[in-house]
């Protein structure tokens, strides 16, 4: 019997680089004209994995939420990994926006996106593995096929493929 072939589908964020992003959107809040003395603020919790902007207004924090947004698209982190709650109201007349990163696909995506694997009638396998999928087949074309259809969809968390093998 032949060797099955395999690869997992993971969600993963390189940090570092969001790190690198929050950095220079801080340094663009203190040097642009517009956002300067504005009493805006951004910080990262690497620990909890969460983005805080404080703003004195909505309208405020949607501008850093933007200019942190182009700064992550140019260290190649996909938008979708990180998920922005509503504004909530802090203290001193102040708004303040937690956005989360995601690290790793939840179960119900995780079911989500095996249910769809199942429904392209190939022979292929999938598993999910706490927050991972992976999917095996002997037929390295039918894995190929998985990836591409999965690449064609939109699950709310960036998709990445490794461990080919």
């Amino acid at each position: 019997m032949a060797k099955d072939s395999s690869f997992d589908v993971v969600s993963t964020v390189d940090m570092q680089e969001v790190d690198n992003a929050v950095q220079q959107t801080a340094r663009e809040l203190s040097q642009r004209y517009d956002l300067k003395g504005s009493g805006s603020s951004i910080e990262l919790s690497k620990a909890e994995g969460t983005v805080a902007v404080y703003a004195p207004a909505e309208f405020v924090a949607n501008q850093v939420i933007d200019i942190l947004n182009g700064r992550l698209v140019k260290r190649s982190v996909d938008l979708k990994s990180v998920s922005w709650d509503k504004p909530v109201a802090a203290s001193g007349d102040t708004v303040r926006v937690i956005g989360r990163v995601v690290q790793g696909i939840d179960k119900e995506c995780a079911k989500k996106i095996s249910k769809d694997i199942r429904d392209l009638k190939l022979k292929v396998k999938a598993q999910i593995d706490d927050d991972k999928l992976r999917v095996t087949s002997a037929s390295k074309d039918a894995l190929q096929q998985v990836i591409s259809h999965l690449k064609s969809q939109d699950y709310g968390i960036p998709l990445q493929f490794t461990n080919y093998r």
